[in-house]
């Protein structure tokens, strides 16, 4: 049975404060039975925030990790670090990453390896931006994302995988795919992992969706039947919005 998924990604905000306000607001209230709730807050917040929620069922997770063990790398953070803080699962391959610091499909080979040579679990992120879909290569530049990245590489280790696609057009643009191109999108993926990887990995491979969730559109989109969830964006920086989603779920 796939497990039910709602992420959150703080992205860069929030202070040190605010970040533990949230977190109070968040652990205030009770999560629904069989749904995972992740937060993704701002890596210099990671201790204090892993600390916060202990014991009350929300999970935290870093927005990015190096490929390398440790070295001359300034300003990133290696699995290592994370790990001894207690943070064991890691967005990898979101859009702005890929956008604003060239983040490759080949790139990201080197980050996932690391993942799974260090038992982190991955969030793996991916989607096409507008122009792809206008030209009907959607499909096209999911399957290559996937290819290069995950099919590829030999021994992945799948229960530590969770795909999150997410259509660029609709990060941020208040754009949402309809839930009928979001559930076309989500069974194309789930057949890609069926002919790569088997009926049972495909079976078992949580896929969110990411693009603008609302409250007001989550539930139907997360009725859709290859919706396992959702990795939320700005709905996440607000206690009550969150929370409407992950009760949609």
């Amino acid at each position: 049975m796939r497990q039910k998924i709602v992420a959150g990604n703080w992205k860069m905000n929030k202070d040190a404060a605010g970040s533990i306000d949230l977190v109070k607001e968040l652990t205030a209230n009770a999560f629904p039975s069989g749904v995972r709730v992740m937060i993704a807050p701002a890596t210099v917040f990671l201790d204090r925030i892993a600390q916060a929620t202990k014991g009350t069922g929300l999970e935290v997770a870093s927005q990015n990790m190096n490929a390398a063990d440790s070295g001359a790398y300034t300003g990133e953070v290696s699995a290592a670090m994370l790990q001894s803080i207690g943070i064991n699962a890691t967005l990898l391959g979101h859009s702005e990453r890929r956008a604003y610091y060239n983040e490759t499909n080949e790139s990201l080979v080197h980050k996932v390896k690391t993942a799974m040579e260090t038992n982190m679990e991955i969030v793996f992120c991916f989607g096409e931006e507008l122009a792809d879909r206008k030209t009907d290569n959607h499909f096209k530049i999911v399957e290559q994302q996937l290819e290069v990245a995950l099919f590829s590489q030999e021994g992945l280790d799948w229960s530590k995988i969770i795909l999150a696609y997410e259509p660029v057009w609709a990060i941020g643009t208040g754009e949402t795919a309809s839930p009928e191109q979001a559930q076309e999108m989500h069974a194309f993926i789930r057949s890609l992992i069926q002919k790569r990887c088997g009926d049972a990995v495909a079976e078992t491979t949580s896929i969110l969706y990411g693009g603008s969730v609302k409250p007001t559109n989550a539930e139907e989109l997360f009725s859709q039947a290859d919706v396992d969830g959702g990795l939320i964006g700005g709905a996440s920086l607000k206690a009550d919005d969150f929370m409407g989603i992950v009760n949609a779920i």
